[in-house]
């Protein structure tokens, strides 16, 4: 079923936060100091491509096999199309992760896998270009994202997961406050092979009991 969005679902205005109308989907701008995140639209392809491009031994040995097309424009068409989809449907939200100052494109931050109803849930995801890696940036992102999950989808939990040797993923979620829950065996195929994910969570409630 399509969910119909309105102000109730995002109730805060101010700062920090701001709309725009994406393809029909109310979508937020999250703005932190030195940061400003948005969704994908399909002007950023080349900036995206070219951050991807640069980063690709970066990124490869953490994410899916990179098809030929992968940073292709018609491909990337396709992906804000799904993108603006999850939205309308309240199942997913993309963003892409500015600097202020300068405009940069940086990276992103996937929200996934939204359930409602008695999950009351989300997956994260992130990538980083390898210039901008091991600046803050990422943690600055992910805690407003965090912010918004909790305060304005008003989720209750939060899972991530990443592979045992991604010691950077791992510090970054345990640094945001994400606690272990497990290991699940041969979890995602990553880099052409399944491989074993530590499964992470953070919940509404950490930190105020």
């Amino acid at each position: 079923m399509t969910r119909v969005f309105s102000h109730f679902l995002f109730p805060r205005y101010g700062e920090g936060f701001s709309y725009w109308n994406h393809q029909s989907v109310f979508y937020p701008k999250l703005i932190t100091k030195n940061l400003y995140l948005r969704n994908p639209v399909n002007k950023d392809w080349k900036v995206w491509k070219n951050l991807r491009s640069e980063s690709k031994k970066f990124l490869e040995p953490w994410e899916p096999v990179w098809q030929v097309d992968s940073l292709s424009k018609p491909n990337y068409r396709r992906r804000i199309n799904r993108y603006a989809k999850d939205a309308k449907e309240d199942t997913g939200y993309a963003f892409f992760i500015f600097r202020s100052k300068d405009n940069v494109l940086l990276g992103g931050i996937n929200i996934s896998n939204v359930a409602r109803g008695a999950r009351m849930s989300c997956s994260i995801g992130y990538w980083i270009g390898e210039r901008h890696a091991r600046k803050g940036y990422m943690f600055e992102a992910a805690t407003k994202v965090i912010d918004y999950i909790f305060n304005d989808l008003k989720l209750y939990r939060i899972e991530a997961g990443c592979i045992p040797n991604n010691h950077a993923s791992a510090s970054l979620l345990r640094n945001l406050g994400f606690q272990e829950e497990g290991y699940a065996r041969e979890y995602l195929k990553i880099n052409g092979r399944r491989h074993d994910h530590i499964l992470f969570s953070l919940l509404a409630d950490d930190g105020t009991n």
